[in-house]
């Protein structure tokens, strides 16, 4: 049974352990505190230790062991959900000014694996959108103008291109976006960490924050009974836990699946593709010794609104051998969760109301990215008090061009509430199987029940205890996921990712 992270795991894992870390038993007093241990909080915690601020790092499990650990890695400064949308959504001055500091992103991760020699697999390389299965050539040859169009209006290289290297596209229109890059994301963060810690960061691993008390001076109390006090406080954590609604109802958490499969040497050109499908899918490559590793991603849906994982991998698996079809035996599948913003753009800058607080989410399908630009974004906003993208990415703007976007995610909040006065899913504890879990009423009451791998039987309240939403079960990682704003909660009823920041109840006596 995995009560302390998800169920799965990813082909990053698979090869490469996580770093450890101590549990932080003390108190400690910092210029900064940093919470969450991803790309984010990391990439953060070391560009303002580079500027000579003194950290600290906290993350309630592991060090990498998060969302970071999920990715497939792909660094593309082009913005996911399709840069026509994002100048339709934006504006054109503010999406110039996000392709700006996607690219700056991955040019400071460049820097950093020249800068300290890490042997991560860095490379740039092409990135091609291809048309989707269902499309006509008349319709991807549409999108291609569409997508090239707002590409001259924001400053990102781009080309027409005719065919991919993937079956049944041969021939087809696409789109050729040069200068992308890709990595081994563990590889790259522990030589960050290791880099940090060197230079007198502190790193602490299994230290959840469970209180927060702001002011002048911050103070964040962990699981332990140790507090760290300190002058500024980072939230890196997926989903802010700080905050209650300021933010949370500018986003929406999704569920997003891949998988890695072996595949000869120079099989397919090493290149990221992605189609024109919404939600769309994703293919690149990552070098092996001997072979090289296939990683496939898409069939995302809102997180607890689906418990078909299987289903989705078969789905996701008979796509990518259509287009692959000396793919060679699966070696990896996982699944993560990412946040969609209203205007496709992260939240990342001050958190709303406070001077001196800060947070970083909404990857909106691009944490790589994202998780460096925080790095430099808060630095500024800290050291020097201002940084050029602040207007992009303030986690209190209010696009008027998404209020569409916002009515419609936050729809689920409504209808997540009216299923208080439903029936259960199951009528007893005798109806689940290993691994599986359900909603039992009890009463007036509502029970999230599960049976875990090991056969034990756990039964706790089924409302979130950020905001009292309820909860879903989630077969595939064993673990219990809130539609509405993205908490998970262990079968134990432990938290696996805020913004909750308590376990859920136990069932009452």
């Amino acid at each position: 049974m995995n009560v302390s992270g998800e169920a799965t795991k990813s082909v990053w894992i698979l090869d490469a352990e996580l770093p450890a870390a101590p549990r932080l038993e003390r108190d400690e007093r910092c210029d900064v505190a940093v919470v969450g241990a991803g790309i984010a909080g990391i990439s953060i915690a070391y560009e303002l230790l580079l500027a000579g601020r003194n950290v600290v790092l906290v993350d309630r499990g592991p060090l990498l062991g998060g969302m970071t650990s999920r990715t497939t890695a792909h660094l593309a400064p082009i913005c996911d959900d399709g840069l026509s949308e994002l100048v339709k959504v934006r504006g054109e001055k503010l999406a110039r000014r996000y392709q700006e500091s996607q690219q700056a992103a991955v040019d400071r991760i460049e820097k950093h694996v020249k800068d300290l020699g890490i042997d991560c697999d860095f490379r740039r390389l092409d990135g091609f959108l291809f048309p989707a299965a269902w499309m006509d050539e008349e319709e991807a040859a549409k999108q291609c103008d569409q997508e090239y169009a707002a590409a001259g209006k924001v400053g990102a290289a781009v080309e027409h291109c005719k065919g991919v290297p993937l079956k049944g596209h041969k021939s087809a229109p696409v789109l050729r976006y040069p200068n992308q890059a890709t990595f081994h994301p563990l590889k790259y963060l522990r030589a960050i960490l290791a880099d940090f810690e060197n230079r007198g960061g502190k790193a602490f691993a299994g230290s959840a924050v469970i209180e927060i008390e702001e002011g002048d001076e911050l103070r964040l109390r962990i699981g332990s009974g140790a507090t760290i006090t300190s002058d500024h406080a980072v939230f890196a954590t997926n989903s802010p836990i700080n905050t209650v609604v300021a933010v949370h109802s500018k986003m929406a958490p999704y569920r997003t699946y891949a998988m890695a499969f072996e595949l000869s040497k120079g099989a397919l050109p090493d290149a990221l593709y992605w189609d024109m499908d919404d939600p769309y899918y994703y293919v690149r490559l990552n070098p092996g010794a001997d072979i090289d590793y296939l990683i496939a991603g898409g069939r995302d849906h809102k997180s607890g609104e689906a418990d078909d994982g299987e289903a989705r991998f078969d789905a996701l698996e008979a796509w990518v051998r259509a287009l692959v079809p000396e793919l060679g035996d699966e070696t990896a599948r996982w699944s993560g969760q990412v946040l969609e913003t209203i205007d496709y753009c992260g939240c990342i800058g001050r958190s709303p109301g406070s001077s001196n607080v800060f947070i970083a989410t909404g990857d909106s399908g691009q944490g790589m990215t994202h998780g460096a630009l925080a790095g430099l974004l808060i630095r500024d906003l800290i050291v020097d008090g201002s940084n050029q993208w602040e207007p992009v990415y303030a986690p209190n703007r209010k696009p008027p061009s998404a209020l569409a976007n916002y009515v419609s995610e936050n729809l689920t909040l409504v209808k997540n509430f009216t299923e208080y006065l439903l029936p259960g899913e199951i009528k007893s504890i005798d109806d689940l199987k290993v691994g599986e879990g359900g909603i039992l009423r009890d009463g007036l009451s509502k029970l999230a029940v599960c049976r875990d791998r090991d056969g034990k039987v756990h039964m706790h309240s089924a409302s979130c205890t950020h905001l009292g939403c309820s909860v879903h079960w989630n077969s595939t990682e064993q673990c219990w996921d809130c539609p509405c704003h993205g908490s998970q909660f262990a079968p134990d009823g432990s938290v696996l990712n805020g913004p909750a920041l308590q376990p859920l109840p136990q069932r009452p006596s």
